[in-house]
């Protein structure tokens, strides 16, 4: 076990009314080698053999009610690598890996199954342990993949880890953001299509959430059922770009979900260069969004671990519920990790109006200057920044809150494919005003 008392005072954004945060949060770092999350070894014809990991990190919850120690995580759609990337991890050129599509994804693992994972936190020992694992399955019973869905033209062609083309899948599902309920079901946000989707307490899915107008059409052969009930709009999302975090009341009976970056509205410059990303508010019961705000994306020069002057780096990977109307909010880049405390109750709701209109022009992603547009944000308070704890693991992607008010985060290892490991920290001594 590592546990570190930092000194150093946490940074805050020049934004009048707001309060400072809590400088020497209190840090443990807890590890494993709970053999749950070998994934084994896959060898690429010509190049690398990487030892792969389940990574299960690209979401955490804990229950209201649960013992203080036991939280829930979430596996997104298992090992997988970008067209672009692919020489730098696996030694093979792209022109020969990717020959049947250079701008695909490669599946060294395809028959993996999104899956949702309990975990007991031993921090006296130093580690975690996996006690459950539940597959997400479609209705019948089937585990699900997490290939790419037949989306026309807003999606990527899977590839396996020779390079062939795998079939496109309905009924696959990139699963990140999580929140249990107390019958043991769960709502999970889903980056491909985006989407909302309710699993039973077996990992059976439910339904599946889309937006408005066609998504349901495209993924008419899952074998569940898929409802519309998102802003159309989101179905302008940029590629591997959409419902990465999710949050809920304890009680399930509304939901926070958050875009991940700004839409491709109305086409992928406009995503480059955005900042505004939306936050939605979601009645399960029903099934209708009852608010949405403005997000504004961090500049990307002020993540200090990587700064960059791509606007598309700074993302949004998870949410949790502080209370209402209160949100804490992820933002990272690959090496820093930022976590705001995020309020909606002074902001601008835009749910139903006119930037929910794909004809809307320029559009809300094309409006930097949003005080011109008559649009008030919602407001941001920095209540850590891992550039001040160089400690802490990169590609921060889940958030539960514990109920003696640690926070726990949890990275993100994808699957191992670069080598990196799960790891748990559990933050104590934040500001969150819980």
């Amino acid at each position: 076990m590592r546990r570190l008392l930092l000194s150093a005072c946490l940074m805050l954004p020049a934004v009048a009314g707001m309060r400072p945060a809590l400088a020497a949060p209190e840090i443990t770092v807890l590890t494993s080698e709970d053999p749950a999350l070998r994934l084994g070894r896959f060898a690429f014809p010509g190049g690398r053999t990487l030892e792969l990991s389940v990574g299960i990190g690209s979401a955490a919850y804990h229950r209201p009610g649960d013992p203080g120690d036991i939280v829930y995580t979430l596996s997104d759609r298992g090992p997988n690598i970008a067209c672009s990337e692919v020489e730098a991890v696996t030694g093979v050129a792209r022109a020969t890996l990717c020959a049947e599509d250079r701008n695909g994804r490669v599946y060294p693992v395809p028959g993996y199954s999104p899956t949702l994972y309990g975990v007991q936190l031993l921090p006296a020992e130093g580690r975690f342990r996996v006690f459950d694992s539940i597959a997400i399955k479609t209705r019948d019973g089937r585990p699900v993949s997490g290939l790419t869905n037949p989306l026309r033209g807003r999606t990527e062609q899977p590839l396996d880890g020779q390079g062939r083309r795998l079939a496109y899948d309905a009924s696959a599902i990139d699963a990140e953001g999580l929140v249990r309920l107390p019958d043991g079901s769960a709502w999970i946000g889903e980056e491909n299509a985006p989407s909302l989707v309710h699993v039973g307490a077996d990992g059976r899915v439910l339904r599946r959430v889309v937006p408005v107008g066609g998504t349901a059409g495209e993924l008419a052969a899952a074998g569940y059922e898929v409802v519309e009930g998102l802003p159309g709009i989101l179905a302008m999302r940029q590629s591997n770009r959409g419902i990465e975090s999710l949050a809920g009341t304890p009680d399930g009976a509304t939901l926070y979900a958050v875009v991940q970056n700004p839409l491709a509205n109305p086409d992928a410059a406009a995503y480059r260069a955005a900042r505004n990303s939306r936050i939605l508010r979601y009645d399960p019961a029903a099934n209708r969004v009852t608010g949405e705000w403005v997000y504004p994306l961090d500049a990307p020069q002020s993540f200090r671990l990587d700064p960059s002057d791509a606007q598309n780096d700074p993302r949004i990977s998870e949410t949790a519920w502080l209370g209402p109307d209160r949100l804490l909010v992820l933002e990272r880049t690959e090496k820093t990790t930022k976590l705001y405390e995020v309020r909606l109750n002074e902001a601008t709701d835009i749910a139903g109006t006119r930037w929910d209109d794909v004809a809307t022009r320029p559009t809300l992603e094309q409006s930097n200057d949003l005080p011109a547009t008559g649009i008030t944000a919602v407001s941001k308070r920095l209540v850590l920044d891992s550039a001040d704890h160089p400690e802490l693991p990169g590609k921060l992607e889940g958030i539960a809150l514990l109920p003696d008010g640690t926070l726990m985060l949890i990275n993100d290892d994808d699957f191992g494919i670069t080598g990196e490991r799960t790891r748990i920290v559990l933050v104590r001594g934040l500001a969150l005003g819980l």
